[in-house]
This record gives structure tokens, C-alpha cells and sequence, in this order.
């Protein structure tokens, strides 16, 4: 026998007895789920000011006429209010927590983990989405009231709705997103299981909780977080306190009071309270301090007060930190570095401290790469590249940039040890031309001048010609400071930077045409390495100018984590003869090879890796992202090319995991350096925070509507105009299912993952 009843709505008051398919019938309904998203909509505007307090009231009142119901305190064996015979109890009862913001953070703080113990049947979320409701069996022993005085001291002493007790009361049925807990074996059984041993005392508990001024008891809070924090200080700069005057016995009320008056237009009370325990941790808690708090709340915050100038500063600013919820962006850490390494990256990393290891198997590449001479892959769109590869490593002072220098030291020796022979060869024909003097026939330059390594401070000319006397090698370059790069600037200020670009495009030459007969006139095709070390700061200050010109997707980015304050020295291993000796055969493999070279294990990778990125583009809609994911794939499957010939052209089964974390961590690295600038360069809009892309998808719940993608969209800065459009391309995809004309269903592949 059902114990309590389902309607489909107030008005048609019709009720059936409960089962599980009806009930959850009632709740995926796409009716439901459209009336609560414009129950949240209609409380947002309330929020902004666009809607009045009587007018929401109204809105409120009228969406709610059409949602189902259910009965939580009685069965109604002759029709629902029906004059004809008395409601059957139904033993259950349901406790009505109205108009907290905070209720999600309630119930898991107080009640997740215990439902069972407690007789609990079911926990949600209002339909307004202010407020929740926890069904349970009534324990033995208990009236109905008893019962809900004895749940809200359970739920942390909150305050509840006490005239919700009548057996003819209804409940409206939420949107299954709604539902936090809800257990269909209790919720439908025909025999009740109320919470055990709840007595005398545990009623006592639930009446006397607040007892005596200064008694500690359950209150809900927010641990603080950036966010919080962040606008905590704001007002209380403007207030003129400091986190000693919390402290202060004769003056902590009074601090507490003005704190309350600039923060409760931006926090929550679970908020405010969170804050509070850090500033005041043996005070927060009193009862003189939790009555004020309350009041503040339930007395003197209006919502629909206009936010005074230094109040919309804070709002605005705070959302940017972009730490606040859990609609916040990439994590503040890169992509940890797979336990798998590819033979030779395992060997380059094996005397580098755990902390520097990310860093050294990026900037490794280049100085490999250089080894290449002539050799070609083809990607995925069948255009020949050679194996340009360019490594910037951003970290703060005093990060330990040093720890790249000796792996690349023992990669280039082979080519230092040549370049030194060339440059005493050349070295000798300059004294030969300056003792003939300039009227004499000069020798011509020697052939064969080979060399690979420039300096630093290098100019045009004489990077030309290394470059022209490369005979189809790599020129290479390591600079200790990203802004050596200056010397070769020009009179535009940028030609450095076009170096960089032609560098990485297949075919592209560089030179310079001169009339002196003394003058270099060349153009050879540019084939240039490099790696380069600079701090966060200076990196962004360089490439400030040219955020949208090409040098940032073209550069493959590292970067070493802050240590803590205190820690330990990191300890290097010995890069000794034995580790030269294990390196000379992947040397060898790399300059040994000529040609076109074929690896079908890399160009599936690459096609992989773009599907990977076109995907998180299109779910994370952001179109920085996307832009630079193109040359991101790219130097990912040049990397799989170069290890693949390194190896002796045998495929191994960690290049795949090493270079999809490479590429997840370059893009990392770009979106957490310049993808708020690249952004804003790109729309002239404000910055929108430097935490990187976010699966939009990912921040929706199982079921939602449009409004509801809206609001994701703008919360990342995004427009709202492309909303349909995005959900049609997720539709097209698979990724959703729709379920009505607004509302839609995310598929299994990405439940349980709703923000």
C-alpha cells in the first residue's frame, strides 16, 4: 500500500497513490525541468533588480501551479482533500528549510552518510532553488512536530518552516538535478524505519541547542576560500578594520556588525560564517555573534538594494580570481607527468630532481630535433615538416631554470665538438685574409664550415650565414634570457619575432639582400632550434606585442611550480660518462637518418590528439583554445617523430601517453600565461580570468534547458548569442539528447559530472 500520494499538479488536484515510476516520471518530466529553470531564472533577476520582491512572489506563485506534487504526510484513500473519509497517516514527514542559499553545503555537512541511520527517504533541493526539503520516517516515539524540530537540530539547528505539518500539506515534486539523496527502497516500502534510540534526551538537545550566550553549537559554514577572502579584505579595508579588531573583546561585536553591513550583499551567510571562523576562530560560533549574523540576513539584507560602487568593484574582481566555485577553469597545477617515460626521455630526466622533470622533457626537443639533417615527416594534412622545435621555459626567480643546462649540454656535445673544429677553421682563414691586406686576392671561405651553435647576441648577418652554410642542418641557439633575442629585432622591432614564425612554417626561407660586395647576401631556408629561459613576467612582457601574430601557438611552453617556503634543495645526479655512453645510440639513430621518413604510429596519434582538442573545444567553447590547439597537435606529433627516430624508428608504446601529456601541458601553459591576454586581444572585451577553458558540459546539470547553458556561457565570459548553436553542435554530437523544445539531456558519458 502506497503511504502517500502524487498529483500532477495544484491545479487539478488529483492525486493517485505513489509509486516509483510515477514519481520519477513526474520529476524528468521536460515540464519540470523547464519551471525550475525559470523559477532560477525569475531568481536571479530578483538578484540583479530587474524583478521587484512582490513581483517575484507573483512569478514564483504562478510557475509553481504547474508542477507535480506529492502528499508527504498522508495517503488519501477517497481523492486528494476529498470530504469523503479521513487521510490515511503516512508516518513519514517532511521538513521544509525555506529561503537558504546554502542548503546543498547543510546536507552534506550534516546529513550525507547518515541518511539511512537517520531514516532519511529523501534530500532536495526547493523548486525555487532557495531552500531544500529532507523527507524521512518518523522515529518511534515522536509526533510529527517533534519529529521536525528533532531533524532541524540534526541538520545543524536550522531554522524550518514549523506550520509545514498538516497531513494535507503537498510538496512539489523537483527536477531530478534537484534530487541530492533519495532512497527508493525506503521512500515506497509499505513498513516505516524510523531514525533508532532517538529519546527524550535527543529531544531536549533539539529544544534547548542554542542554550546559554556564549554556548558553542552546529552552524553551517563555507570554509573561505580565495574568493571569500578576497572580498572579506575588500570591506574591511573600506571599513577601516583589521583582523586584530575581531579579536578584541570590547570592540569584536561591534567589528562584526560593520564587517556584516558591506559583506552580506556578496556572501552568503554559510560564507560570511566561514570567514568569520578564520578571523575570530574561538569567537565565531557565540551566540551573541550567530544572532547578529542571522538578523543581518533575515532582517536588513535586501537583494534588491542596489550594490554601493566599491561592492560592484569586488563583485566583479572576485569572480575574475576564477577559484571561487566549481565553475572555476583549469586547475591551478599542470597536467602531472605520466609514471611511463619513452626510453630516451626516462634516461634525460633519470639525474633531474622530480620537480624539474617537466620541465627538462620539453626543452630536450630542440637540441634533439638539431641532430635531424634533411629529414622529413608528413602530418595529417600531408604537408611535409621538418623538425622545427622551439622551447620556452617561464618560471619564477629562483625556480631552478638552470636544471635544462647539462641535459642539453651532453645532447649537443657531439655538435659543440665539430662546431669547435669549423669555427678554429674559420678562425684561420680571417688571420690568412687580414695578413694578405685588401689588395691582394683573398682565398675563398673554406667549404664545409658547419656550424650549428650561435651565440646568443648573434646579428642578421651572420646568422644568415650560418644558416646559408648549414648544408640542410639546424642552426641552434640557448639563451639564458628571452630577451637576447633584441639583438636581432631590426628596424621594425618584430623581425625576431618573424624569425620565430618562418622557423616553424615548412619551405620558409630568411635572409637579407644587400648592394656591398663585402655585405651577406643570402636566403636560406630557415631551419632554426632553440631553447630560452625568462620569468613569468618578462615572458608576457615579451610577447605582449604579438599575441594574436603567430610566435606563442608556434613555441612549445614549460614551466617549473613555485616551491613551498622552506623546502628542501632539490639534489641532481651525476650526468657522467655512463650516461653519455646510454645517450650516444639515440645520437647516433638521429643523425644517422635522411629523407622522408614514415611513421603511421604518430600521424594516428596526431588525428587522435586533433579529435581530442576539436572536442574539448567545442564542449569548453573557447576559441583561444581552439586556435592554439592547431600548432599545439603539431609540435606534440613532431616530438612523437623525433623520439620514433631516436629509437632507431621503432615505435614505443609510451610515446603515445608522454606526448599527449606534452600537449595537454603546453596548451596548459599558454591558456595559464596568455590566454586571458590572447582573449582580450582577440574580442577588445574584459579579461575573463586566467584559469583557461572549462568543459562547459561539465557545469551543467543531468538535465538542463537553455537558459540554463546561458548562464554557463556567460559565467566564462562567453557570449550568449552562440547558445542554441552550441548546444545543436553538442546535439549533432551525441554528447545531449533533447526532451523538449529548452530542455535537454546530457548522455551517460558525461553524467556524474554536473557542476
Amino acid at each position: 500500500m502506497a503511504r502517500f500520494d502524487l498529483g500532477q499538479n495544484i491545479r487539478n488536484p488529483k492525486t493517485v497513490p505513489a509509486t516509483v515510476e510515477g514519481f520519477y516520471k513526474a520529476a524528468d518530466a521536460p515540464e519540470t525541468g523547464r519551471i525550475c529553470g525559470e523559477l532560477a531564472d525569475a531568481h536571479e533577476a530578483l538578484m540583479r533588480g530587474e524583478l521587484t520582491k512582490d513581483e517575484y512572489r507573483t512569478m514564483k506563485a504562478s510557475l509553481k501551479l504547474g508542477l507535480p506534487f506529492y502528499t508527504p504526510h498522508a495517503h488519501f484513500a477517497k481523492g486528494y482533500k476529498s470530504s469523503e473519509g479521513e487521510p490515511v497517516d503516512s508516518g513519514k514527514v517532511v521538513i521544509d528549510v525555506d529561503g537558504c542559499d546554502h542548503f546543498t553545503q547543510l546536507y552534506e555537512r550534516h546529513l550525507k552518510g547518515r541518511e539511512r541511520a537517520l531514516g532519511i527517504n529523501m534530500v532536495n533541493r526547493s523548486v525555487s532553488g532557495m531552500g531544500g526539503h529532507v523527507l524521512f520516517d518518523i522515529p518511534e516515539g515522536m509526533t510529527r512536530q517533534q519529529a521536525q524540530a528533532w531533524m532541524a537540530h540534526e541538520l545543524g539547528n536550522v531554522s524550518y518552516d514549523k506550520a509545514v505539518h498538516e497531513r494535507e500539506r503537498a510538496i512539489y515534486i523537483p527536477c531530478r538535478a534537484y534530487i541530492l539523496y533519495i532512497d527508493d527502497e525506503l521512500m515506497f516500502s509499505d513498513t516505516l524505519h524510523g531514525a533508532k534510540g532517538v529519546g527524550a534526551k535527543d529531544l531536549n538537545d533539539a529544544k534547548g541547542a542554542k542554550g546559554a550566550k556564549g554556548a558553542k553549537a552546529p552552524r553551517p559554514f563555507t570554509p573561505a576560500d580565495e574568493r571569500t577572502r578576497f572580498i572579506a579584505q575588500g570591506v574591511m579595508r573600506e571599513k577601516g578594520l583589521e583582523a586584530k579588531d575581531f579579536l578584541d573583546e570590547g570592540g569584536r561585536h561591534t567589528s562584526v556588525k560593520m564587517f556584516l553591513s558591506g559583506a552580506t550583499p556578496l556572501l552568503t551567510e554559510a560564507e560570511v560564517n566561514g570567514v568569520l571562523r578564520e578571523l575570530m576562530p574561538d569567537h565565531w560560533a557565540d551566540e551573541n555573534i550567530q544572532t547578529l549574523v542571522g538578523d543581518f540576513y533575515t532582517k536588513y539584507h535586501d537583494p534588491t538594494q542596489r550594490l554601493l560602487k566599491y561592492q560592484e568593484a569586488l563583485f566583479t574582481q572576485s569572480r575574475r580570481l576564477g577559484v571561487a566555485d566549481e565553475e572555476s577553469g583549469l586547475t591551478a597545477e599542470p597536467p602531472a607527468m605520466p609514471a611511463k617515460l619513452p626510453k630516451l626521455i626516462a634516461l634525460l630526466t633519470s639525474q633531474t630532481p622530480a620537480a624539474y622533470k617537466a620541465a627538462v622533457a620539453h626543452a630536450v626537443f630542440p637540441p634533439l630535433a638539431t641532430h635531424l639533417c634533411e629529414v622529413r615527416f608528413r602530418y595529417t594534412d600531408h604537408v611535409e615538416h621538418e623538425a622545427t622545435l622551439m622551447n620556452c621555459l617561464m618560471a619564477s626567480t629562483g625556480a631552478g631554470k638552470g636544471c635544462i643546462d647539462e641535459p642539453i649540454a651532453h645532447i649537443m656535445a657531439d655538435i659543440e665538438r665539430r662546431d669547435e673544429e669549423n669555427t678554429r677553421r674559420e678562425a684561420e682563414w680571417k688571420k690568412d685574409c687580414m695578413r694578405r691586406g685588401a689588395n691582394k686576392d683573398k682565398l675563398l671561405r673554406p667549404e664545409g664550415l658547419v656550424i650549428q651553435i650561435i651565440d646568443p647576441d648573434m646579428t642578421k648577418p651572420a646568422l644568415v650565414t650560418r644558416m646559408d652554410e648549414a648544408e640542410g642542418h639546424f642552426v641552434y641557439v640557448k639563451l639564458n634570457e628571452l630577451d637576447l633575442f633584441e639583438q636581432l629585432r631590426g628596424q621594425t622591432g618584430k623581425q625576431h619575432f618573424q624569425l620565430m614564425c618562418l622557423a616553424f612554417d615548412p619551405g620558409a626561407t630568411y635572409g637579407q639582400t644587400r648592394v656591398g660586395t663585402q655585405s651577406v647576401t643570402a636566403r636560406p631556408r630557415c631551419r632554426f632550434n632553440w631553447n630560452a629561459c625568462t620569468t613569468i613576467q618578462k615572458g608576457r612582457r615579451f610577447f605582449g606585442r604579438v599575441l594574436t601574430d603567430g610566435p606563442i601557438s608556434r613555441i612549445n611552453f614549460c614551466t617549473i611550480p613555485e616551491d613551498e617556503i622552506g623546502s628542501e634543495q632539490p639534489v641532481y645526479g651525476q650526468y657522467d660518462t655512463a650516461f653519455d655512453e646510454a645517450l650516444r645510440p639515440y645520437i647516433d639513430n638521429l643523425t644517422a637518418a635522411r629523407g622522408l621518413i614514415d611513421c603511421p604510429q604518430a600521424t594516428r596519434l596526431a588525428r587522435r590528439l586533433q579529435r581530442e582538442c576539436a572536442e574539448f573545444a567545442r564542449l569548453s567553447q573557447s576559441e583561444v583554445y581552439w586556435n592554439l590547439s592547431h600548432r599545439a597537435c603539431v609540435i606534440a606529433w613532431l616530438k612523437a617523430c623525433v623520439l620514433y627516430v631516436a629509437n632507431g624508428q621503432h615505435w614505443e608504446r609510451n610515446i603515445e601517453d608522454f606526448v599527449r601529456w606534452s600537449l595537454e601541458y603546453d596548451l596548459w601553459c599558454k591558456m595559464q600565461f596568455f590566454g586571458a591576454e590572447i582573449e582580450h586581444a582577440m574580442k577588445g572585451n574584459e579579461r575573463v580570468g586566467t584559469r583557461g577553458p572549462r568543459n562547459l558540459l561539465e557545469l551543467l546539470p543531468t538535465t538542463f534547458t537553455l537558459d540554463d547553458a546561458c548562464r554557463v556561457r556567460q559565467r566564462q565570459g562567453l557570449d550568449k548569442e552562440n547558445t542554441a548553436k552550441m548546444v545543436r553542435n553538442w546535439k549533432s554530437r551525441g554528447y545531449v539528447t533533447q526532451i523538449s523544445d529548452i530542455s535537454f539531456l546530457k548522455s551517460e558519458r558525461f553524467r556524474g559530472v554536473s557542476g
